[in-house]
């Protein structure tokens, strides 16, 4: 069995390869080869605990992908690992493939989607959803019990992109905060250079509505600055009634402080 701080080291950064498209087994051998250099199959399945069986399956995959490379003139098969910055090269070439397709695939959604529809997202991944959105939608966004929830920590890389598009599309934000921002949150409203009202307290909620283009978004179990797995954003794409939304927007603005 492998040593336990042996494991632990190796299983540093696991998770991040995982994420960027290694299988749990490539993540642990990848590592494994970078941690100690160059290493055997039997060596590789002490430090790493997978069997011998499944480390040449992941290791035949790391050789296609160029991730490591077999030592030469060694009795037993040994290998070492390439520099870590042909992961970055991996993550682009995936990227390049990505952009040389999406064209085709933007005007084919295009075609076929309806100026009207209903939908849910959930979660973290749900939350960036809406925020392509819109980005989509290119237009102000309005908010009513806002709670910064894109200023989630997960969310940080994500947030910074988006920002960028917003400024990129001179996307201007018209926030009705509740009220616990201003007293528990105040870099909430630090975070932004233009206009912005408070709910008095009683007004406070789990809840927001926001709106932009045809869209109104309304979001349930929400707190500040986190937005949670268990958050249900609604989403209701009619332009009739997003300029109602709007309407009740500026209400509520004109009697807010």
């Amino acid at each position: 069995m492998a040593n336990t701080t042996t494991l632990a080291i190796i299983n540093m950064y696991k998770e991040i390869l995982e994420e960027i498209g290694l299988s749990p087994n490539e993540a642990k051998i990848y590592e494994a080869l970078i941690v100690k250099n160059q290493s055997s199959v039997p060596a590789i399945s002490l430090h790493t605990s997978i069997d011998k069986r499944n480390i040449y399956d992941a290791v035949s995959r790391l050789l296609k992908k160029g991730l490591i490379y077999q030592i030469a003139g060694t009795k037993r098969n040994t290998y070492a690992a390439v520099e870590p910055n042909k992961l970055s090269e991996l993550i682009w070439e995936k990227e390049h493939k990505l952009k040389s397709i999406l064209p085709a695939l933007n005007k084919q959604f295009k075609k076929t989607s309806t100026k009207e529809a209903v939908y849910v997202y959930k979660g973290k991944e749900g939350f960036k959803n809406y925020l392509r959105d819109v980005i989509q939608t290119g237009e102000d966004v309005y908010f009513i019990g806002a709670k910064g929830g894109w200023l989630d920590k997960e969310l940080e890389t994500f947030r910074q992109i988006f920002f960028k598009e917003m400024k990129k599309k001179k996307i201007k934000y018209h926030h009705i905060f509740d009220a616990e921002v201003k007293k528990f949150a105040p870099d909430i409203v630090d975070t932004f250079k233009q206009k912005y009202k408070f709910f008095p307290p009683k007004y406070s909620t789990t809840g927001a509505i926001d709106i932009f283009g045809s869209h109104v978004v309304t979001f349930s179990g929400l707190s500040l600055k986190e937005i949670s797995e268990d958050v249900t954003i609604a989403v209701i794409v009619n332009k009739e009634l997003a300029e109602c939304y709007r309407a009740w927007f500026k209400f509520i603005w004109d009697h807010c402080e």
